[in-house]
Parts: C-alpha cells; sequence; structure tokens
C-alpha cells in the first residue's frame, strides 16, 4: 500500500474505536491529514472498510478472510502452503478464480497480487515472513 494516509486511517482503526467518520477525519488531522468528510468516505471504501461491533458501540474495522461472501473460501480451498514468498491455495476443480476474486476484493495489505488458475491460486506476498503468517491465519480461518 503506497497511500500515507490510507496507512495512517489502518493504524488509526487498528489501535482505537473510530465510530464515525468525524472521529476518524478528527485524528487524521491531528496527525497532519487535513481531509474532507468526502476524503474520508473515498478512503472508507477504497480500503473496505466495514463497521463492527466494539466495546463502545461500533467501530471501523478491516475485512477478514471470514467477511467473504457465503463462506466461499471455507467451500472452495482444500490446501494453503507457501514457498518463499508465493502462498499457494489448492481449490476445488473450477473454483480458483471465484475465490481468487474474493482475496482480491479484501484488499490483503500484504498481498502484492494474485494469479488463478482452474484450481489454483497464486498470492504473491512481500516477503517470506508475511507469506508464512498469510498461510496461518488462512488456514485458521478457512479450516477452523
Amino acid at each position: 500500500m503506497s497511500n500515507p494516509r490510507h496507512k495512517a486511517i489502518l493504524r488509526l482503526i487498528a489501535e482505537h474505536e473510530i465510530g464515525t467518520q468525524e472521529m476518524l477525519r478528527e485524528m487524521l488531522n491531528a496527525d497532519g491529514y487535513d481531509v474532507t468528510q468526502a476524503t474520508i468516505s473515498r478512503d472508507i471504501h477504497q480500503l473496505k472498510l466495514r463497521k463492527v461491533r466494539g466495546r463502545n458501540g461500533s467501530k471501523y474495522a478491516r475485512a477478514t478472510v471470514s467477511d467473504a461472501p457465503s463462506k466461499l473460501l471455507e467451500d472452495v480451498v482444500c490446501k494453503v502452503d507457501f514457498a518463499m514468498n508465493t502462498v499457494v491455495l489448492q481449490c476445488h476443480s473450477g473454483t480458483a478464480q471465484a475465490a481468487a476474486a474474493v482475496l482480491d476484493g479484501m484488499n490483503l495489505p500484504d498481498v502484492v497480487g494474485s494469479i488463478a488458475g482452474d484450481d489454483t491460486i497464486f498470492l504473491l506476498a512481500r516477503s517470506e515472513d508475511t507469506a508464512r503468517s498469510l498461510v496461518q491465519t488462512l488456514q485458521e480461518q478457512i479450516f477452523g
């Protein structure tokens, strides 16, 4: 992710329970980003943030694998592994492209890009460490 404001938003929602666009705008202003409500709304859409239940009401959060439509990933992914900085997902025949579309839509921060065939998805991670971490996260969330 190359947009510094997007990085700041992700940091802020990870560190604070931010429940409104106005609250996010004020925190960004305090961090030196002079933004409007329209910009915040566009950033929330681009980052695919969603509202979740927090301690004091709703708050913004990042999408997770468990947010995937109709639990598609749980239904189609058979195996997750990695080699170097490439994560490999084995899927049921004919389902890899749909699963890759779900993964792409999540805007995973450590994924540079994806390639899907008939039954295999390659995710290019930024490093071997991030690939290892992504495999662990995917395994936990897909296979329980």
